[in-house]
């Protein structure tokens, strides 16, 4: 058996008024949970994808935020580790925001991203 120390700098991270509004979403879909993976997308390489599935994959790391339950895809938990997830205004739209220390590069149009 191996043991994990927890390092909150290694892992995903909720703002509140991200928690907020994830929960607000699961509520209306009790059982669901909010998976996060990317995918090659877009002219810089990578771009994020959410969803409210019925349940995480297998290999997927299990994150749990107050009533918000967050599954991180197993194949791209490293380009997201340390990644905080915020819910901002932008204007009058509410916009779903990462901020993620591994982002070496992002498309004009914010929609894709690449590592190193």
């Amino acid at each position: 058996m191996t043991v994990a120390t927890f390092n909150p700098d290694s892992s995903v991270s909720l703002t509140p008024k991200a928690e907020q509004y994830f929960a607000s979403k699961l509520a209306k879909l009790p059982g669901n949970v909010i998976r996060l993976s990317t995918k090659e997308s877009g002219c810089t390489g990578f771009a994020y994808v959410l969803d409210i599935v019925e349940q995480a994959q297998e290999q997927d790391t299990i994150l749990t935020f107050g009533q918000v339950t967050l599954a991180v895809g197993a194949d791209s938990m490293a380009m997201l580790k340390g990644t905080e997830i915020d819910l901002v205004r932008e204007g009058v739209n509410q916009v779903v925001k990462f901020n993620n220390p591994n982002v070496v590069a992002e498309c004009g149009c914010g929609e894709s991203f690449s590592v190193s």
